[in-house]
């Protein structure tokens, strides 16, 4: 069978490619990517944003008491090596 490659900046109109697919009986392959969607490339380190429907209450009762803050915590428990 032959093939053809079509690139787009759209995302309507791969949404219109498979509309003609269905009436002119041919077959759209999407590549797999390792990538998902919503991962971000910043300074060459991907970064995955959190899952904002995480209930993070019950973390409170483990760092209650125990005179953590953010600046301290980031300076010393995330030390680039």
């Amino acid at each position: 069978m032959p093939e053809i490659i079509i690139k787009y900046k759209n995302k309507r109109a791969l949404e219109a490619l498979h509309d003609f697919a269905k009436y002119f009986d041919f077959e759209i392959r999407l590549p797999h990517s390792s990538r998902k969607e919503n991962q971000i490339d910043l300074n060459s380190i991907t970064v995955i944003p959190g899952d904002s429907s995480i209930d993070t209450s019950d973390l409170h009762e483990i760092f209650t008491g125990r005179n953590i803050n953010p600046s301290e915590l980031r300076k010393n428990a995330w030390k680039r090596k």
